[in-house]
């Protein structure tokens, strides 16, 4: 039988290659956590592409409540620091955290997150928060960079062929200027 692994994860095209990555090792759950998703309109279409894609693969998937004003509090006092700068270590950490604790708590040993993925994010940031939040829950972190190997490139393959929407922000408030200006 093979173990269970919570995988956090942030929109479906990032999804794709990572749950195919994993699904012939784990007994895979997709947790859908993102309060830092800005608007909510963003929001509501990376989850439906999330229930979608896990829908059509047969996995199952669980989504925590949205609260952004929660996220905003969280990063307080960070709204003006870069891309890939300290706001970004705490919402990994923030929403590792929260999957971690969620696995702990639902007999899952294992969680990962498919944030490596995302362009506007710094691998190593995602990884060391994952790797901070395990030793906190007691949850063992799969901490691989899915980026390498073309990664990224596969999963946009994927993404395409497939129609799924792909954003060009990370996702919260504090990165779509950044991207649109």
């Amino acid at each position: 039988m093979r173990e269970k692994l919570l995988l956090h994860t942030c929109c479906a095209p990032c999804s794709i290659y990572v749950i195919n990555q994993l699904l012939d090792r784990f007994d895979l759950t997709v947790y859908f956590f993102n309060p830092n998703i800005f608007p909510e309109d963003e929001y509501l279409q990376r989850l439906a592409e999330v229930k979608e894609f896990c829908r059509r693969k047969g996995i199952e998937y669980i989504e925590e409540q949205y609260q952004p004003k929660d996220w905003l509090g969280f990063v307080r006092g960070y709204e003006q620091e870069p891309e890939k700068g300290f706001r970004c270590d705490l919402c990994f950490l923030l929403r590792l955290g929260k999957t971690a604790e969620f696995a702990q708590a639902n007999g899952y040993p294992w969680f990962s997150t498919t944030l490596t993925m995302g362009r506007q994010k710094n691998s190593l940031q995602v990884l060391n928060a994952g790797r901070k939040v395990e030793g906190t829950y007691g949850v063992k972190f799969w901490d691989q960079d899915f980026k390498k190997k073309y990664g990224t490139q596969i999963a946009d393959w994927l993404a395409g062929r497939l129609g799924l929407y792909r954003q060009d922000y990370c996702g919260c408030v504090f990165s779509k200027p950044e991207v649109r200006s």
